[in-house]
């Protein structure tokens, strides 16, 4: 696909400046100002142009539970939210434990066909805790990018001691849900905390590549932050509402729960610090009726840009450069993909926003099945317009 975005401001972790960018045959080939060119062109006069996004931790409950969500309405709220790639947690029914469900979720997305996705195998078999025997017939398999018991954690540490050691001989990321279930009906916090300072321990111990999902303590990130420094091959990520909100203006059910007002603050100083690797939303979609009955998640792709950016940017003074860092060029990298970054050979994958477009959120609106959002009524800015993949428009909005 080729096209020309025209007159943008061209943003990415290190660029800053207004021109023009042609995409051809789905690459970027060519920066510039002034670029003529047959093909479709896209005037992009008061946008700004990003590298799209990548979400690190995503739910779009297919198979088995598509009542919530199912891969073609999770794939629209993804381009609609500025996102062509996404991470997809294994905790569906059946489990991510075959290569019979990791292909179903591999040839379906390519099949809708508007983000790239990767799905994440369990660690333990069907998320038991204590077998890791269906591991060996992923070995090889390039498509495979990490491993996570997400929705639950691994908590026998000799099991995940020795998933890491797989891990490590595969290459494959082991992501960390880190809650102690032994401490779950105790203290939530201390669940968080006590498996993140294990899970670290184990990182720094066998040399895996560990990948910390949905941070949201101080004592968690300090854990992490203590690793990275020691020289251990750790990643974190923190969601858009463990930012957003602080349990003195939500109780809405999370996991891990909404925190208190100084890890909030903690969490967005260790952004700016550059401690942070990206932000996964954990998007987890459920009908209103499960979350009368306390189902804990949120709908969260779809909003993360325009949450994000209000934040941490416009309310934070963190530079969009850094927002791109951790939203496109950080997550790419941890993944191994050629995207993220606005550079000649790159994927043309971007998004077209518009900064200055202050928005109401409302759940009606939201494309997702599912609208269980703490932040209806809020006032966000930064619209997201245009959604490309590989050269092609796979969302349109309003301009």
């Amino acid at each position: 696909m080729n096209l020309l975005i025209k007159n943008a401001n061209i943003i990415d972790l290190s660029h800053n400046f207004y021109g023009d960018l042609y995409i051809e045959d789905g690459l970027i080939k060519e920066i510039g100002k002034d670029l003529e060119k047959n093909c479709e062109i896209i005037d992009a006069k008061g946008l700004t142009l990003m590298p799209s996004f990548i979400d690190t931790h995503v739910h779009f409950r297919d198979p088995g539970f598509t009542h919530k969500e199912d891969i073609e309405t999770g794939s629209k709220a993804a381009v609609r939210g500025g996102y062509t790639t996404v991470v997809l947690m294994p905790n569906t029914k059946p489990t991510c434990s075959s290569l019979e469900t990791f292909n179903y979720v591999i040839e379906k997305t390519k099949e809708i066909g508007l983000v790239d996705a990767y799905p994440v195998v369990t660690i333990t078999k069907d998320l038991n805790g204590e077998d890791l025997s269906h591991l060996e017939s992923f070995i090889g398999n390039k498509n495979v990018k990490a491993i996570s018991d997400d929705g639950r954690g691994v908590n026998n540490s000799k099991v995940m001691l020795e998933a890491m050691n797989i891990a490590k001989k595969n290459k494959w990321i082991v992501m960390s849900h880190a809650e102690s279930e032994e401490f779950s009906k105790i203290d939530m916090r201390l669940a968080e905390n006590m498996m993140t300072s294990r899970d670290v321990e184990l990182a720094k111990y066998t040399g895996c590549r560990l990948h910390m999902a949905h941070v949201s303590t101080i004592e968690a990130m300090k854990y992490i932050i203590e690793g990275k420094k020691s020289g251990a091959n750790i990643t974190c990520e923190v969601t858009p509402h463990h930012i957003g909100l602080d349990n003195t203006k939500s109780n809405y059910r999370v996991n891990p729960p909404i925190r208190d007002k100084e890890d909030v603050r903690f969490l967005i100083d260790t952004i700016k610090l550059g401690y942070v690797d990206c932000i996964g939303t954990d998007h987890a979609p459920h009908t209103d009726e499960e979350k009368d009955k306390g189902s804990p998640g949120m709908t969260g792709i779809e909003l993360a840009f325009q949450i994000c950016y209000t934040v941490l940017v416009k309310n934070n003074g963190l530079s969009l450069n850094d927002l791109s860092r951790i939203m496109s060029y950080n997550p790419g990298k941890i993944l191994g993909l050629n995207t993220g970054k606005l550079e000649i050979g790159f994927n043309g994958d971007l998004v077209l926003v518009d900064l200055n477009k202050k928005i109401k959120i409302d759940r009606e609106k939201l494309v997702s099945k599912s609208k269980n959002t703490p932040f209806h009524g809020e006032d966000v800015y930064g619209n997201v317009v245009l959604t490309i993949k590989g050269g092609k428009i796979v969302y349109k909005g309003e301009f």
